[in-house]
């Protein structure tokens, strides 16, 4: 049987459909409606895949009922300020961000169902249309009969020719129904995937699971944001849900790290946590450890780092800050990423060397290493706040890594301005500069076709979604290095070197629209590198 999953399904019917199309005779006919008869059908039961989703609906209402709307009415009391457990954590903070954490499982719940019925109805709708496709390639082929005979081909009436033309149309419009029906569950399958395992990656607090950090540390830890959690009103800002400083990758590495430390280091490493004045430091010393820092690297980042402002932290640990609309959405328009001022984290400082490769993957690095970033932005000393300095130390650190990715240079003796990388190079400090702080192998896959393209999205996204940036290229007229830091409601987000972040849409990466992240030079995408 062709097709053991839904992207070599359709892969396979559109095949067999253009083999009816071009097919001379009656034999090669008979053949291409065999292959277009013989892909399997839609699999799925839709049935099951409903009763699943009922099973989350009712753990949503369980959960809200029993869950969330007590919390919720615990918050609005008067609450003691002191609480056992990290220090300047009060009960109140505590409180509210259960009732956070037990309203954002409720939501993941819902959520859960309703990627369920959508998979259920469009399986069912597809599974119908591939039936009324398979009948009529049924039909197709009982009016073609046996094989003809090496004479019999030879010699062909007006009558059978005929026969044989009706039979095509049939068994092209019958093939036509089994190829949207296989697009059909293959763009259903892919969604449900992408919601799945965005929600799944959302499940935060449970992935913490660092030995001798209480529930209420977990909880904590997971739930704080790079951005004002809160408005002038006390009421949550939007910005969080999309601006967590532990991804799901940093919250199980961190764990595993804080399991395998010795019990002096794991004491020090607590009395860091305790002794920090903001949830935030504490959250980007769990970032620290995760990206895979030892423990004098570790004392260093939280002298540097403590008793700094939310807005300077944020500022010099963390390059893409996403950014929300009046309803609370992303904005999906181009967002400059600054440091300071008008410096943006730009590829040669001022976006006019060719050295995308490289500046995309030293942001990247930056994206999920914040004692790295902090190298960057605060110098040798971690305080520094000069916009030409921080200029002068990126642009070193991408000539560096271009060097190293063996990248080209201008210049009679190849010493002046990068002028590019080849695939090798870039494959080389793909995987050397974030293997380290993301824990993951970075494998180079190419991208040939549309179908390349809409296979790769849900490691992409599932990449992304557990806090592991993705390279991409891009070609048309040179090629342009990209990198790939989110999703969100089948739209991709991209950050281009140039020192800007935008929102593509999956069709878009898909069909070859990617100039929509960097310029009209650059439509295709022709590589990835993936996590492994």
């Amino acid at each position: 049987m062709a097709g053991e999953d839904t992207t070599t399904r359709r892969a396979a019917i559109t095949a067999a459909v253009n083999a009816i199309k071009g097919a001379g005779s009656k034999n090669d006919l008979i053949e291409a409606i065999d292959k277009a008869i013989g892909v399997t059908a839609p699999l799925g039961n839709p049935a099951v895949i409903e009763a699943a989703a009922q099973a989350c609906a009712k753990a949503a209402e369980h959960c809200r009922h029993e869950v969330e709307e007590p919390v919720e009415r615990a918050a609005k009391k008067s609450l003691p300020q002191a609480w056992e457990g990290m220090a300047s954590v009060t009960a109140q903070d505590v409180v509210l961000t259960a009732a956070r954490t037990a309203e954002q499982l409720s939501e993941a719940l819902v959520g859960g169902q309703k990627a369920l019925v959508r998979l259920a109805d469009g399986l069912r709708v597809a599974q119908e249309t591939d039936r009324r496709g398979r009948e009529a390639l049924h039909r197709a082929r009982s009016m073609l009969g046996g094989e003809d005979g090496f004479f019999d081909d030879m010699v062909e009436k007006d009558a059978e020719e005929a026969e044989k033309e009706r039979a095509r149309e049939i068994a092209t419009d019958g093939g036509e129904a089994r190829k949207t029906a296989a697009q059909e569950a293959d763009d259903a399958a892919r969604a449900t995937a992408r919601d799945l395992n965005k929600l799944a990656a959302e499940a935060r607090s449970g992935k913490l699971t660092g030995n001798g950090l209480s529930p209420v540390d977990k909880m904590m830890l997971a739930d704080t944001a790079m951005v004002d959690e809160v408005d002038k009103n006390n009421k949550e800002t939007a910005e969080r849900e999309y601006n967590e400083i532990l991804s799901a990758n940093d919250l199980e590495r961190s764990s595993t790290r804080l399991n395998g430390m010795n019990a002096a280091d794991r004491a020090e490493f607590q009395r860091m946590l305790d002794g920090a004045d903001k949830p935030e430091q504490r959250a980007y010393l769990m970032k620290a450890l995760a990206a895979g820092h030892d423990m004098d690297e570790l004392r260093k980042f939280d002298r540097r780092i403590d008793g700094k402002s939310e807005a300077w932290l944020a500022r010099h640990l963390t390059p893409v800050v996403t950014e929300v609309d009046a309803s609370g959405k992303p904005i999906h328009g181009t967002m400059p990423n600054n440091f300071k001022g008008d410096q943006g984290w730009t590829q040669g400082g001022d976006g006019k060397e060719a050295s995308c490769v490289a500046a995309s993957t030293v942001n990247a690095r930056a994206m999920v290493d914040p004692v790295y970033a902090l190298g960057l932005t605060g110098g040798p000393n971690g305080q520094e706040d000069s916009e030409a300095a921080f200029r002068d130390r990126l642009v070193d650190e991408q000539h560096r890594v271009h060097d190293e990715g063996d990248g080209e240079r201008g210049g009679f003796f190849g010493n002046g301005p990068p002028t590019g990388m080849g695939d090798e190079g870039w494959s080389e400090v793909a995987d050397n500069e974030l293997n380290s702080p993301t824990g993951a192998d970075y494998e180079r896959q190419d991208l040939s076709s549309a179908d390349d393209r809409r296979g790769v999205l849900p490691e992409i996204e599932q990449s992304v979604a557990e806090g592991k940036p993705v390279p991409i290229k891009t070609v048309g007229e040179g090629g342009h290095a990209l990198v790939i830091v989110g999703h969100e409601g089948g739209k991709l987000q991209v950050h281009n070197p140039w020192g800007e972040t935008t929102w593509v849409s999956e069709n878009d990466f898909v069909n070859g629209n990617m100039h929509k992240a960097s310029d009209s030079r650059f439509p295709d995408a022709t590589g990835v590198h993936l996590p492994k």
